[in-house]
């Protein structure tokens, strides 16, 4: 198996952290959490040299999934994911962008598939385990590749702090219990990505988020 890579590309006025993971010799790879800005994502995806084969999805809030449907039509692939549980706030995305001012700019989404914990999902030989982490959001799922020690955890952890739990289906409890029981079980060496802000090391997270003690 060839090198995991992942390209940041910063999105929308909240600069979420769209991420478009591939393999560095097969040059074939997905995006994660299209928020906004598809032009944008699309000029990295070239630039890069990478043919994408899916849109991931952590979850369904406007900034991780406000530029899905569209970018899915640009490139033909599939949308995967997130769980069910966050199937009222993807049709829900352009209520969201009216309250954030930007009407018309944002469409629902409707996925191809919604994800399930115990899941599986991948592209050039890299497998990456579904896990269901509600309290962020209730259909929030983070991707673990096992043998690159390699953790997408969306909006549930970021370096330093937590996901907000105060949007609609938010849970702080449930995101404590998230993190702890199935978060940082995976690995003090296990290296993350988040939607927001740098990653770091679930390690880290585990001796000095403050959220967590």
């Amino acid at each position: 198996m060839t090198t995991l890579n992942a390209q940041i590309v910063p999105v929308t006025p909240f600069q979420q952290n769209c991420c478009i993971l591939f393999d560095a010799e097969d040059r074939v790879g997905v995006v994660v959490d299209p928020g906004g800005d598809v032009d944008r994502i699309v000029a990295a995806i070239e630039k890069a040299g990478v043919t994408i084969e899916a849109i991931w999805l952590t979850h369904g809030h406007i900034d991780h999934a406000g530029g899905a449907m569209e970018l899915k039509e640009r490139l033909g692939v599939e949308i995967v994911g997130p769980h069910q549980d966050d199937a009222f706030l993807l049709a829900g995305l352009s209520e969201q962008a009216r309250m954030f001012g930007i009407a018309g700019a944002v469409r629902n989404c409707t996925p191809d598939r919604w994800l399930e914990e115990g899941d599986t999902v991948g592209f050039a030989g890299h497998r990456f385990e579904v896990l269901h982490t509600p309290g962020h959001a209730p259909g929030h799922v983070v991707f673990y590749d096992r043998a690159a020690k390699f953790l997408h955890a969306g909006d549930v952890l970021f370096t330093g702090s937590i996901g907000r739990t105060d949007l609609p289906g938010g849970d702080h409890a449930t995101l404590i219990a998230s993190i702890k029981d199935k978060v940082l079980p995976l690995g003090d060496d296990v290296g993350f990505i988040c939607g927001h802000g740098p990653g770091g090391r679930l390690g880290d997270e585990r001796r000095g988020n403050p959220f967590l003690t």
